[in-house]
């Protein structure tokens, strides 16, 4: 058995299920609390990329060293989409709240058609080169061949702010807030909490780990594209599912098992099947479990 070539398959799953796991969250985090299906997630996503990409731009024109680049764009864009997050929310989902189920997933879907486009207008729908922000770290020199300094840098981001989510949903007054609005939202109104700056909040929270997510991968890959965040959101959506939706653990595990499953099937299967492969995945597990691994099935009470 090949070892060298399993942990490379181990850790380009981690690092591919790091991302995925940072766009649930923000999927879970809605669906938690207004259970609704935010399907232009995704293009938040690609829009924090492009995002980075001008900022990048602008400041590699100014000669400042990658890493101070990268933390700025990284900035910009998690700023920039915190904004579309909020007013995504207070456009296109807040008037539909009081409607069926079916007009606030038609408008997600129509958001999300309005973003591909919009971006396709004011920028291009070509493939556009990322500039590559993340130097060599001699500390990864002797895994540089299977663990390279972006995966690296991918993969401890993704666990910093999966951690600070976490401790900022358990500990504060904002999260505990959103775990009762999630729990209840009446109930939470009667105790004096604004349900609608808690929705909004999650939608904010959600949209800002997915921009961190657009411009690491974006540096890691080397392009974006108008398209880039359909199939990234339909996959985090997928481990949303796997992981048991409207739970942030579940989420996080949902991504990394996804990701991980991807690049052993491409690795010993073809990598032409890995997107079948992830929706294979979702087709068995809401025949055979669809609360997912950590989800709990509701009981409807007579």
């Amino acid at each position: 058995m090949d070892w060298q070539y399993m942990a490379e398959l181990f850790l380009g799953g981690l690092t591919r299920g790091s991302i995925y796991a940072l766009i649930a969250i923000g999927y879970t985090m809605v669906y938690g609390i207004i259970e609704l299906i935010n399907f232009a997630h995704g293009e938040v996503y690609m829009i924090g990329a492009f995002t980075g990409l001008i900022v990048a731009g602008i400041l590699g024109a100014m000669g400042l060293p990658p890493l101070v680049i990268l933390f700025c764009a990284i900035l910009a864009a998690v700023v920039y989409c915190m904004g579309y997050g909020f007013t995504m929310e207070k456009i296109a989902y807040r008037p539909l709240r009081g409607a069926g189920r079916l007009s606030p997933l038609i408008s997600a879907i129509g958001m999300s058609l309005f973003l591909q486009n919009y971006v396709i207008l004011v920028q291009t729908s070509d493939f556009l080169r990322f500039p590559r922000l993340i130097p060599d770290f001699a500390f990864l020199e002797p895994v540089a061949h299977i663990f390279g300094s972006s995966d690296f840098v991918i993969v401890a981001a993704s666990a910093v702010s999966m951690t600070a989510l976490t401790l900022f949903i358990k500990y504060t007054r904002m999260g505990k807030a959103m775990r009762a609005t999630a729990q209840n939202q009446k109930m939470a109104m009667l105790l004096g909490i604004d349900v609608d700056r808690i929705i909004s909040a999650s939608f904010i929270l959600g949209s800002a780990l997915a921009a961190l997510g657009g411009v690491l991968i974006a540096s890691h890959v080397g392009v974006v594209n108008f398209s880039v965040g359909f199939l990234a959101g339909i996959k985090a959506f997928t481990a949303a599912v796997l992981g048991g939706i409207g739970s942030i653990p579940g989420a996080m595990l949902g991504g990394l098992f996804l990701g991980l499953s991807e690049s052993f099937a491409a690795g010993y299967i073809s990598s032409d099947y890995e997107d079948v492969f992830a929706f294979t995945l979702l087709v068995i597990f809401l025949i055979f479990r669809p609360s997912g691994i950590m989800g709990k099935a509701k009981v409807e009470k007579v």
